[in-house]
């Protein structure tokens, strides 16, 4: 599996963004993606995940009712959705696919990862 974001860019507070990830491969033997970040200096952290099949959804506490993700099927492609972002939304976020069977908000759960994508919020 091959995963590509994109839609990171440089944002006002309040503001919002669309992330893509593109999938490409074996996206049928995927499980689950997932959208993980990493601000400068901090570890990687869980942001959000969609199943493939059946849709269900997970989030981080911190994203919780600002971000939503969502997938296409027919497109192969996840999106996360990021309104009223903040000053500490700013990271480089990757989307990931895990052929398992989770725990989805685990990195290590994952098999493939894609490059990141940055977002920057600025006050």
């Amino acid at each position: 599996v091959q995963l590509q974001a994109s839609g990171g860019g440089l944002v006002q507070a309040g503001g919002f963004l669309s992330l893509s990830c593109a999938a490409s491969g074996r996206t049928s033997s995927a499980y689950g993606i997932g959208w993980f970040r990493q601000a400068p200096g901090k570890e990687r952290m869980f942001v959000a995940a969609v199943t493939w099949i059946g849709g269900s959804t997970y989030y981080a506490d911190s994203v919780k009712g600002r971000f939503t993700i969502s997938r296409d099927n027919a497109k192969n492609t996840v999106y996360l959705q990021m309104n009223s972002l903040q000053v500490e939304d700013t990271a480089v976020y990757y989307c990931a696919a895990d052929i398992g069977l989770g725990p989805l908000r685990i990195g290590s759960s994952y098999d493939y990862w894609g490059r990141g994508t940055l977002v920057t919020v600025f006050q």
